[in-house]
């Protein structure tokens, strides 16, 4: 098994799960055990950082305007997390996935967001993706995924339509020539 903790996972056309179509996944953790990632280029359609705020009763300083909010994936769409740079550290839990990327899951995070004291770079977004043991390899060996490295530029500095686009650009395929059918050579 190739552990693809830190790398992206783009969805391959014909991806039969419509949450997952043109997802780019930044995955946090892989193992034999499962996987777990985040979407990062999907925002929320009805979640707002200043609605999140105000139910959390999270303090704003005044130059921290309204962040996008991103849908992680379909599992426990309740709970948040943050992928950040790995500038900030909580005092409670942050994992630190490799040199450029880390991800914290309690409400310090957030705090220290809206504050403008968290993170340099940050995404937030409610819910993840998970797959049990055997399950991601499965769905890639099925065609179902591409993975490439993850960069910063394209999980905090591309627009998120463009995100993946992007990262199948960085592996030098362009989305015209992908097909939904695998083969085996």
């Amino acid at each position: 098994m190739t552990d693809l903790t830190g790398q992206l996972l783009i969805a391959m056309p014909g991806m039969p799960d419509p949450r997952f179509e043109h997802s780019l996944i930044y995955m946090c953790a892989h193992s034999d055990d499962g996987a777990m990632g985040l979407i990062v280029n999907k925002p929320s359609a009805d979640v707002t950082f200043d609605n999140l705020a105000d139910q959390l009763s999270l303090e704003r300083a005044p130059e921290v305007k309204d962040l996008r909010i991103h849908f992680g994936g379909p599992v426990e769409l309740g709970r948040g997390f943050v992928l950040h740079s790995p500038d900030f550290r909580s005092e409670m839990t942050t994992l630190n996935v490799d040199d450029d990327f880390a991800m914290t899951a309690t409400l310090d995070v957030l705090e220290n967001i809206a504050k403008g004291t968290g993170p340099n770079r940050h995404l937030i977004v409610l819910g993840y993706a998970g797959w049990g043991p055997g399950q991601l390899e499965d769905e890639i060996a099925a065609n179902g995924w591409l993975t490439c490295d993850a960069s910063t530029e394209i999980v905090f500095d591309t627009a998120d339509q463009d995100k993946w686009e992007a990262a199948l650009g960085s592996l030098g395929v362009s989305p015209l020539a992908l097909s939904a059918d695998g083969g085996r050579a």
